[in-house]
């Protein structure tokens, strides 16, 4: 079990795109199949279970809600992006999980991250989102309902990563190990995960500094503005693709390195004999 970090965003609505894998729409329902964990304080606020047949687009402006509500509430360092979104990966040759098992994954990474406290029901709007085979993405608003900000611990990326081992055991999943000897697509493959690298990757912090340049025309008067805005907020869109690009192509690289590896271990065995 894999997780990672993405760069935080303004906006849910990208992060909740990447992880059902197709745009958002105004008509596709979203299951307890798909949104398979969310914060518990969303049973209070929708009591009739409305949110069980909400589309796509409603939850994504579920998740915004508290920025819009809470207009001031920004980080120590007067940051807005309050969208945090992570992921887990799962071992290509693991095992199918049921619903109530991912749930508990949700539910593990959210206690491990801070974003949730069992036991309070004001803190972060969050759901999980399991669209994908193999995979489950959260995304969490830093903004609590009182207008707090959540600050993710220093140490974030360890916890993440502590908490993917215990749950490989408890769940009895394939370990993730490290590859010891480095070849030439592993080594690009490395380079191409620094290049889109959510957190410390170049084009994440071009992207960023476009992204806030963006929203701080949107909140300069006129329409001039308002269109510049938009076509950085495009530009963000594109440099987040390219990303995802880069990252499709590293993870190719590397699968293609796992796959040669046997082959190199079977060749030197038959050497040997």
């Amino acid at each position: 079990m894999i997780p990672r970090l993405h760069q935080r965003m303004h906006t849910p609505h990208d992060p909740l795109e990447v992880a059902l894998g197709r745009p958002l729409s105004p008509n596709e329902g979203l299951t307890e199949h798909t949104i398979v964990a969310h914060w518990t304080g969303l049973d209070y606020f929708t009591p009739d279970d409305e949110h069980k047949s909400w589309t796509s687009f409603e939850w994504a402006e579920h998740i915004e809600e508290a920025l819009l509500e809470h207009p001031f509430a920004a980080s120590p360092d007067d940051d807005r992006r309050a969208i945090l979104h992570l992921d887990v990966r799962l071992h290509p040759d693991d095992r199918e999980l049921t619903g109530p098992e991912w749930a508990e994954v949700a539910h593990r990474l959210t206690w491990a991250t801070g974003i949730e406290i069992p036991g309070k029901e004001s803190g972060c709007r969050w759901i999980a989102v399991q669209a994908q085979p193999g995979r489950l993405d959260l995304i969490a608003n830093l903004i609590h309902l009182d207008g707090a900000w959540h600050a993710p611990p220093a140490d974030i990326l360890r916890r993440l990563a502590d908490q993917a081992r215990r749950m490989e055991q408890d769940l009895s999943l394939i370990p993730a190990r490290p590859t010891t000897q480095p070849t030439a697509s592993g080594q690009l493959a490395s380079v191409l995960t620094q290049l889109a690298d959510e957190q410390t990757g170049p084009l994440a912090t071009v992207r960023g500094l476009v992204e806030h340049t963006a929203y701080r025309i949107a909140r300069q008067p006129g329409a001039a503005g308002t269109a510049t805005a938009h076509r950085l907020e495009l530009i963000a869109r594109r440099l987040h693709a390219i990303q995802q690009d880069l990252d499709a192509t590293a993870a190719h690289l590397a699968q293609r390195r796992a796959v040669a590896a046997p082959a190199a271990a079977r060749r030197t065995a038959h050497r040997s004999l």
